[in-house]
């Protein structure tokens, strides 16, 4: 929870940072690709790592390696003499850890948690995440407002300690090595991972759906654009817009942890990603903070409900073996989505405006999910009791 609210504080303060050097919205649609590309080409690779290494040992070499990253920000901004293009090139650098950060950590969570507690062990990370993401933004426009911006970046170097910490208290962690003691990290083991998606229905439609839902309704470097001139706010609200989110998320995920278990899971998950886009509609379509408020919290609740369900339904369709190059292909779908929406979110805006690229991504959004509904019908008939396929999960 706090590593995340420093995360969320060095992104949200990239985007205004970026917003006081250009005022071209093409600029803040940049950071988008700078973050997807080293994911492309090295998140297969990072799913590979996962599942003959040591997941917490991976994470203790990929969370130092963001920290520094954040100094470097820190230090290049508190000298002036950072560029757009020290901000490009530092997010792309820290763009390729995660790419090895997050197959690691989405696959150590089954292996510290029964079957029966998947989805609320989800919930209650999905809580710490939000809650950091609500901190974190909420700080960054008092942080810039009083401080300035190299202190955010600063913060989030010095938030990293708490997960090296939490790592070490983890202690170590059981982990099932023994069917990939030949496969090493090559190629045949990336297509293993492939294959085993492209035979699994219900896994391929989360991920597709994921890509397009994301892609259409991804504004969030907008926001500073959004709240300068169309709501007419300063920094201290654009604090509390890129919190909206995350406190939606945050009271759909304390409610879903408290539940013994979800029935009818994926109905649920495409109403939720309906809701989704019909709220960023909400959002694009306001000139009133209160109103721009609303709608990213509905954003982040009917976010939150989808993730929650979708993380469920891969990991425990997936064998612990071969966890971590399924959940390094995700990664691409779920971080691709969102990036490449934010290249386009900016191109949309360049030429027509920042109200009409969020509202015709929530209309996307919500074309895209009708049209998943059709092609993979598995999803609405999916319950959430199905047969477990992994047997490794933590006794």
């Amino acid at each position: 929870m706090i590593s995340i609210a420093g995360s969320q504080m060095q992104l949200w303060a990239l985007f205004w940072h970026i917003r006081v050097i250009t005022n071209q919205p093409i600029a803040l649609g940049g950071i988008g690709l700078a973050r997807i590309l080293p994911v492309i080409l090295f998140s297969l690779f990072g799913g590979a790592v996962a599942d003959v290494a040591s997941r917490r040992v991976v994470l203790f070499i990929t969370q130092s390696a963001m920290a520094l990253v954040a100094l470097a920000l820190a230090l290049l901004t508190f000298q002036g003499h950072i560029a757009l293009w020290h901000i490009y090139l530092l997010t792309a650098i820290q763009a390729v850890a995660i790419s090895f950060d997050s197959p690691a950590r989405q696959s150590l969570v089954p292996n510290l948690v029964p079957a029966k507690d998947l989805s609320n062990a989800f919930s209650l990370s999905s809580i710490a995440q939000q809650t950091g993401a609500i901190i974190g933004p909420a700080l960054t426009g008092f942080v810039i407002a009083y401080g300035g911006l190299g202190y955010t970046y600063l913060i989030n170097a010095i938030s990293f300690v708490a997960v090296l910490v939490a790592l070490l208290f983890i202690g170590p962690v059981a982990q099932d090595f023994k069917r990939n003691a030949q496969s090493a990290i090559s190629l045949p083991a990336i297509a293993e991972g492939v294959r085993f998606i492209a035979d699994r229905p219900i896994i391929l439609a989360s991920m597709i759906m994921d890509f397009f839902a994301t892609f259409f309704s991804s504004a969030n470097t907008l926001m500073p654009i959004f709240t300068r001139d169309i709501l007419h706010v300063g920094v201290v609200q654009y604090g509390w817009l890129s919190a909206a989110q995350s406190m939606g998320a945050v009271a759909a995920a304390l409610f879903i942890s408290q539940l013994p278990l979800i029935r009818r899971q994926g109905p649920v998950f495409l109403i939720s990603v309906l809701i989704f886009g019909a709220a960023t509609i909400l959002f694009g379509a306001s000139h009133i903070f209160s109103i721009a408020m609303l709608g990213l919290v509905l954003m982040g609740a009917a976010d939150t409900v989808s993730t929650i369900i979708r993380n469920t339904i891969r990991q425990l369709q997936t064998p612990d073996y071969i966890r971590g190059r399924m959940t390094s292909i995700n990664q691409i779908f779920f971080m691709g989505g969102p990036q490449f929406g934010e290249v386009e979110a900016g191109v949309v805006a360049q030429f027509f405006g920042a109200p009409l690229a969020i509202i015709s991504g929530g209309i996307g959004c919500i074309l895209a999910t009708i049209w998943i509904m059709r092609r993979w019908p598995q999803l609405r008939t999916y319950n959430g009791d199905e047969p477990v396929l992994d047997s490794a999960l933590a006794d």
